[in-house]
Formats: C-alpha cells, sequence, structure tokens
C-alpha cells in the first residue's frame, strides 16, 4: 500500500519516513520516545533515524542488519552512499528497464532468493505469495532499481553503529545468506550492544516466533 512514485531513494528519504512514523507514534499515544525494530538494511535507516533525534528513539532491536559484513567497514563522509551511478543508468534505460525488472520478480527468482535468505527450502510460503503481489503493484520497480544500485546503503553506517549510546539488541541468522558478522567486532563490546546467534536464517520469527521473542523480550522490559 505504499507511494512508489518514480523518484531518488536514498537513506534520507527513507529516514525521514522513520521520523515521521515516530511522530505519529509519539502523538498518538503520548509518549516521549518509542522502541524500534529494523530489518536488514531498514536497520541503516533506524539507527540514522536515532542519531538525528536521540530523544525520540529509546531502544534499537536490528535483525540481520547489514553493515557488519565483510573485512572493510563503511566511515565515509555523512550522508553519502554507495550508489552506483553507472550501473542504475544501464539498470533504467528505458529500452530494457521493464525487462530487467520483470525477471528479477518472477514468482521463481523469488523464491530462489528467499530459499537463501532462509538458508533452507522450507521458506514462509504466505510471504512469497505477499513477495509476488507487492512486485507487481504499479510503481514497483522504481525503488528496487535505486536498491540493486546501492543508492540505499549508507557509506558512513559503521560511524553511526559506533555513535549509538542507546541500547541495540541485534539478532544474527546461522543459516542462509547473511551470516557474515565479522564487523561487529567494532561495537560488541560496548555495554550498549547485544548480539544474539539465533537458529535459523534471516527472518527468524518467520520459523520459530517464540525463541525469537524469548531472546527479544527481556530487552525490551
Amino acid at each position: 500500500f505504499s507511494e512508489r512514485s518514480d523518484r531518488v531513494y536514498t537513506p534520507r528519504l527513507m529516514t525521514d519516513a522513520i521520523h515521521a512514523l515516530v511522530a505519529h507514534m509519539r502523538a498518538a499515544h503520548g509518549v516521549e520516545a518509542v522502541d524500534v525494530l529494523g530489518v536488514s538494511l531498514a536497520g541503516e535507516f533506524v539507527v540514522r533515524a536515532q542519531q538525528e533525534a536521540a530523544h525520540t528513539i529509546r531502544r534499537t532491536a536490528l535483525v540481520s542488519p547489514t553493515g557488519f559484513s565483510g573485512p572493510k567497514r563503511r566511515y565515509g563522509p555523512p550522508g553519502s552512499t554507495l550508489f552506483q551511478a553507472w550501473l542504475f543508468k544501464i539498470l533504467s534505460w528505458p529500452f530494457w528497464t521493464q525487462g530487467i525488472y520483470r525477471n528479477l520478480t518472477r514468482p521463481g527468482v523469488i523464491r530462489y532468493f528467499l530459499e537463501r535468505t532462509w538458508g533452507s527450502k522450507r521458506i514462509d510460503e504466505a510471504l512469497w505469495r505477499y513477495d509476488v503481489i507487492t512486485t507487481r503493484q504499479p510503481g514497483a520497480r522504481f525503488a528496487p532499481l535505486h536498491f540493486v544500485s546501492a543508492g540505499m546503503f549508507s557509506r558512513d553506517i559503521n560511524t553511526l553503529y559506533e555513535a549509538v549510546t542507546c541500547p541495540v539488541w541485534v539478532s544474527m541468522a546461522t543459516r542462509g545468506d547473511f551470516t557474515d558478522y565479522q564487523g561487529r567486532v567494532t561495537v560488541e563490546q560496548r555495554p550498549n550492544w547485544q548480539f544474539h546467534a539465533i537458529e535459523g536464517g534471516a527472518l527468524p520469527y518467520f520459523e520459530d516466533l517464540a525463541a525469537f521473542t524469548d531472546k527479544l523480550d527481556p530487552f525490551w522490559g
């Protein structure tokens, strides 16, 4: 049900969306601050929002967050991204952009990437069906083209992670493509950070919600 216009999709845009949602929640519930959970790349946006308005976000939980994999960390200029303009130009060329997007979002391709996310063929079938539907909405191709071109990844994310002073809880996958967290050494010894290896793929609450909440609920409490 999101608006999907043809515009530039950046960490700034997504972080501003979080600020707007947090402001709505604070007003609706009459509270000073809220707790926020971010999944995968959205974790980068949540941490940026928390840094920019620390009084509005009390605690953050990050499920399979980006920015910790590989040997290199990202300490780029504030607000910079990993955007590859040449790649975006190729992907968005009118002659073939629709065909590229259709191929990337075929039901079999979506299933393939979910299996890699799960580290198993036992994916959540309801999520797969939803993904097939949502990728066929008007304008659905615009944001993914910026994602694939790395325009939504923050070049300064590790600077932000290391500056966080609020409590942070991290869920790490044990199966699939998202199990590399060697970069956590930069923050894991800090008292406000917790890392938990939860059995399963990158979205563990689909596989064993009780096991996931058993680890997360004490953090919220």
